[in-house]
């Protein structure tokens, strides 16, 4: 279910049974798995805030039964590995950055 007020942009995967609350940014890139819940305020696969990244193509890769809270923003990889990667069934408290 995806509520009011939320901007997926191109080449987005969401997969079945997940929830994306109010106000939440899905940028270019994103591979969000099933039976996730990403609250108000998420940014999920923003550019990396590196100097060194040079607009490569890069994916965050968000596994099965993940809740992002409030306000959290994960950033996709840099050149180093292409990807961001967050496993199955984790938990990311409210205002935690991840930046590759």
């Amino acid at each position: 279910m995806i509520e009011p007020f939320v901007t997926i942009d191109k080449n987005v995967i969401i997969e079945e049974g997940t929830w994306i609350g109010p106000n939440v940014t899905i940028m270019e890139g994103a591979r969000i798995g099933k039976n996730c819940r990403i609250f108000p305020g998420a940014v999920i696969s923003a550019i990396p805030q590196d100097l060194k990244f040079g607009g490569e193509e890069t994916i965050v890769r968000i596994g099965n039964n993940v809740t992002i809270r409030e306000y959290v923003t994960v950033n996709r990889g840099t050149k180093a590995s292409y990807e961001t990667v967050i496993g199955d069934n984790c938990l990311l408290m409210g205002l935690c950055t991840h930046c590759p």
